[in-house]
């Protein structure tokens, strides 16, 4: 990825979009090419040094059988917005302005390890879906639904853990205008309904 040093995402950031609820596109190499799935995962601070990202793919999708031995990696997407040149108070000064693109995005690259043992697949299930239940009014829980049920769909996935081995990140949050410039892009993020990539923007000035 190509990261100028002022769009350096720092350690918060990193740990932000890791251990956030969300999906992320596994890519590996297989033999018939590149391979990419986006699944919901959740991140294992503990698991090597980098930690690692645990999700689950159907067992029907041939990219895990596929795969070859190598680097796979991980886009782990932030929030994300066109920035229009008329937000910049220096476009009323000078005019030499153009439209960008502001985000953050994690690339999580490592090996990756199949898990098909059922104990692995149900504690994996259970802590996605207590991620994503929890503060919910009525929270679903695995029990919910019947034993036989689930150990029928547990036989339908394989796990898949990404143990990371390096991360590259950027924050493309406007770090490179001036203040005034900051200003309005902000102004104009809350405006146009992006309040993510506009609170994104007031961390990163």
């Amino acid at each position: 990825m190509y990261i100028p040093a002022h769009f350096a995402a720092d350690s918060d950031t990193i740990q932000g979009l890791l251990g956030k609820p969300g999906a992320a596109n596994l890519v590996t190499m297989t033999s018939h090419g590149l391979a990419a799935t986006l699944l919901p995962f959740v991140y294992d601070p503990d698991a090597g040094d980098h930690g690692s990202l645990q999700g689950h793919l159907a067992r029907n999708n041939t990219q895990w059988t596929e795969t070859a031995v190598g680097e796979a990696l991980a886009i782990i997407q932030g929030p994300d917005a066109y920035i229009s040149p008329s937000w910049y108070a220096s476009k009323a000064e000078q005019g030499r302005v153009v439209p960008t693109w502001n985000y953050t995005t994690v690339h999580a690259y490592g090996r990756l390890v199949i898990h098909q043992d059922a104990a692995w697949l149900d504690q994996q299930v259970r802590r996605l879906t207590e991620v994503h239940e929890t503060g919910l009014h009525h929270p679903w829980s695995v029990d919910d639904a019947p034993e036989r049920f689930i150990s029928g769909q547990l036989r339908a996935i394989v796990g898949v853990e990404l143990i990371i081995s390096r991360i590259e990140a950027k924050a493309k949050l406007s770090q490179n205008r001036p203040d005034a410039d900051v200003d309005g892009v902000i102004a104009g993020l809350s405006a146009t309904g992006h309040t993510a990539m506009a609170a994104d923007v007031k961390r990163g000035r």
